[in-house]
C-alpha cells in the first residue's frame, strides 16, 4: 500500500511552488493564477444580466450563484456570487466585455479585480493631535514648540505622510470653530509643509480650503462630506486627495448603540455611495476608510479588520485607523502598551493589503512594515 504525503498549501508563493516541482518556467507567473481564488458579489442585477453571468461562469469552469427565480424572470433584480480562479475571474470578464446589457463594464471591472496587486507597500500616517481633549493624547501637543519636536520625530521613524488634527471627533466630543482649527494649524504647516507630505484631518470647508493654501497636500474628512456641503467643491477645485471616511451619525451621537444588518455590506454600499458623488464633482483621488469606532459596535471594529481586503475591491487606496481606540479594551493602559497591541492588529491589515495605516507610534508600526516585508519575498 503507496503511503501518500499531502501537505496543503496556505499562504505560499504558488510561482515558486510550481517551479520546485519542475513545472514549465516560461509559464509558471501565468498558471498561478489559476492557483488563486476569489469570491465576488455583484449586486442589483436584472434576470437577463445574472443569466448571461452564470452561463459565461460556467463556460470556462467557475461558478455563478444567484436568486433562483432568476431563470424564470419574476424577480426584478438579483444579486449573484461569482467563484473562480483568478484566471477564470479574467476570462469571464474578457468575455463580459463582448456582451449586451451594459456587461461590457461590469467585465472591465472583473479584469481589473483579477489583475489587483497582492504586494502593496502600507503607508505609515503619524497622528499629530493639536488638542486639548484628544482620547489618546489630549493636550501633549497643543504646545507649538511640542508640536514640531513631535513632528521631526515621527519624520526620523519613518512616517510617510503627517494626520494634523484641531478638532477632537471622539464619542460625544464638539464641533470646533473653523477659526480656533486654523490659529492652530496655519503655523504647524508653514513649519513642516516643505519636510512630509502633509494631511489635515477636518470636516470644514473652510479650514480645509486654507489649509490647502498654506501648503497641506490631504483633506482627511471623517464625516465623509456629511458634515459641510461646501467640502467636495472645495476638493474638487484644488484637485487634492480625500480620505472619504464612513461614520454612522456625528460624534455627539455615532455610539448610542449603533446597529447594522450587515455591517461590512452596509459600510461598503455607503462608501460606494459617497465615491460616486465625489466622482459626480469631478474628484478622482480618493482614499476610503471605514471608520474604526465612528459608530461601529467592538464586534464590528474586529469584522472590519478581519475582511478589510473586501474594501479594496471599491478600486481605490484603503486607510485603516485602530491606533489606541476604545474597541482595544485597554482604558487603563499606558499608550505605550495600547500600541503594542494596536501593532498586533495592524500586522493582519498589512498582511491583507492595506495601504495606509493611521497609528499614533511610527518607530513601532514602521518595524513591524520592515519585518514583515520578508513574507513577501
Amino acid at each position: 500500500m503507496h503511503d501518500f504525503v499531502l501537505r496543503e498549501l496556505k499562504n505560499t508563493n504558488t510561482e515558486e511552488e510550481l517551479n520546485r516541482i519542475g513545472f514549465d518556467k516560461s509559464y509558471a507567473s501565468k498558471a498561478a493564477d489559476k492557483f488563486g481564488y476569489k469570491n465576488i458579489k455583484i449586486y442589483e442585477l436584472t434576470p437577463a444580466q445574472a443569466n448571461i453571468i452564470k452561463q459565461t461562469a460556467i463556460s470556462v469552469g467557475a461558478d455563478c450563484a444567484t436568486h433562483r427565480e432568476v431563470i424564470t424572470g419574476k424577480i426584478e433584480k438579483s444579486d449573484c456570487i461569482l467563484g473562480g480562479s483568478i484566471s477564470e475571474i479574467r476570462k469571464i470578464g474578457e468575455k463580459l466585455k463582448f456582451q449586451p446589457f451594459g456587461l461590457k463594464e461590469l467585465g472591465e471591472k472583473l479584469v481589473q479585480i483579477a489583475a489587483c496587486d497582492k504586494n502593496v507597500h502600507c503607508k505609515i500616517a503619524g497622528i499629530l493631535n493639536l488638542t486639548t481633549n484628544s482620547f489618546s493624547d489630549g493636550g501633549m501637543y497643543n504646545d507649538f514648540e511640542k508640536a514640531k519636536e513631535h513632528i521631526l520625530e515621527m519624520i526620523d521613524d519613518g512616517a510617510d505622510i503627517i494626520d494634523i488634527g484641531a478638532e477632537s471627533t471622539k464619542p460625544y466630543s464638539q464641533p470646533v470653530s473653523a477659526e480656533e482649527q486654523l490659529k492652530k494649524l496655519l503655523p504647524i504647516i508653514d513649519f513642516a509643509k516643505d519636510k512630509i507630505t502633509l494631511s489635515i484631518d477636518t470636516r470644514s470647508a473652510i479650514v480645509a480650503q486654507e489649509c490647502i493654501d498654506a501648503g497641506a497636500k490631504i483633506i482627511n474628512d471623517v464625516s465623509g462630506f456629511d458634515y459641510d456641503s461646501k467640502m467636495p467643491d472645495v476638493i474638487a477645485k484644488y484637485n487634492v486627495p480625500i480620505i472619504i471616511q464612513h461614520s454612522k451619525g456625528t460624534p455627539e451621537n455615532m455610539q448610542n448603540s449603533p446597529k447594522y444588518n450587515d455591517v461590512i455590506e452596509e459600510i461598503y454600499l455607503a462608501l460606494k455611495n459617497k465615491i460616486d458623488f465625489a466622482r459626480s464633482k469631478g474628484i478622482q483621488n480618493i482614499i476610503i476608510d471605514p471608520g474604526i469606532g465612528f459608530g461601529k459596535t467592538r464586534e464590528d471594529n474586529f469584522e472590519i479588520i478581519k475582511r478589510i481586503e473586501e474594501f479594496k475591491t471599491l478600486g481605490y487606496p484603503v486607510m485603516l485607523g485602530i491606533s489606541r481606540k476604545s474597541f482595544l479594551d485597554m482604558a487603563d493602559d499606558d499608550n505605550f502598551t495600547k500600541d503594542i497591541y494596536t501593532t498586533a492588529l495592524n500586522a493582519i491589515a498589512i498582511e491583507n493589503n492595506i495601504d495606509y495605516i493611521r497609528v499614533h507610534n511610527v518607530k513601532m508600526h514602521k518595524k513591524l512594515i520592515c519585518l514583515l516585508e520578508n513574507f513577501k519575498k
